[in-house]
């Protein structure tokens, strides 16, 4: 945030200027699923770029669109909402730096499908990242396509989200993941970690155990990149348009460690 804010990384952050502002939600069943989720996102387009940051649904307040849009970055970096400070960062970061080889990311194509077919292709993608034969996995943000890919995998887990509730399979969802980090050879993580407030001790406890933090990002996908070699070891980084909205082909993008395309 300093460094954008005092142009390190690109043009003045005062000089550009949200043209469009929008929100995306879902809810969504995948068929043979015994429950479902809902989903709401704010975005925010500069130029060609799109900067997303999802939220609880119903949490972002009314108005906060109407806020964002002709607003310069600048004063967006500085907005009461974490969401809007997020989605704005992410926004200037997509139109600096954009997913690509450049930006050390490997592109990975996710074929058409179902809802269901396109969540287990990219579970499958995400936990490729994870460099890990055996062990226990704290997985932050319960996907359940995630989790059936590291059982696939032969990886045990301790699913964690502010939610809680239980999985697919009937496990208790844990709204502490601090509290069972202790035992985990790994850590797994969403992006939105990022617009609630608790990633950062999440990259601490990685850093002072030395543990890989792998993070899958639709919230931030563009900012986590840049946090790679200071606690987290791996991105794969889904810009909007989200793999949930329509059921033709798309990309994600993964980064590896030291901030190196794998």
């Amino acid at each position: 945030m300093d460094r954008v804010r005092r142009g390190r990384l690109g043009p003045d952050p005062r000089a550009l200027r949200v043209s469009v502002a929008f929100t995306t939600r879902q809810a969504v069943r995948h068929a043979g699923r015994a429950s479902g989720y809902r989903n709401e996102v704010l975005s925010l387009r500069l130029a060609e770029a799109v900067g997303s940051c999802a939220v609880e649904p119903g949490q972002l307040p009314d108005g906060a669109v109407e806020d964002c849009v002709g607003a310069d970055v600048a004063r967006l970096l500085d907005h009461e909402l974490p969401p809007v400070r997020v989605a704005a960062l992410d926004a200037y970061l997509m139109h600096v730096l954009p997913h690509g080889p450049a930006s050390g990311a490997l592109p990975c194509p996710l074929p058409a499908g179902t809802s269901l077919e396109k969540s287990r292709a990219r579970a499958r993608a995400v936990v490729e990242l994870l460099d890990l034969a055996a062990g226990r996995v704290l997985v932050v943000g319960v996907v359940n396509s995630l989790l059936e890919a590291l059982r696939a995998r032969g990886l045990t887990y301790v699913p964690c989200d502010l939610k809680g509730g239980t999985t697919e399979w009937g496990e208790p969802v844990r709204t502490d993941a601090l509290a069972h980090a202790d035992g985990c050879d790994a850590v797994l993580a969403s992006g939105m970690t990022l617009g609630n407030g608790t990633f950062e001790p999440l990259r601490e406890h990685a850093l002072r155990h030395e543990l890989p933090l792998v993070m899958f990002a639709q919230t931030g996908s563009a900012v986590l990149p840049r946090l790679i070699g200071a606690g987290v070891s791996a991105v794969c980084a889904e810009p909007y348009p989200f793999f949930w909205l329509d059921g033709g082909p798309g990309v994600l993008y993964r980064y590896g460690p030291a901030g190196g395309a794998l």
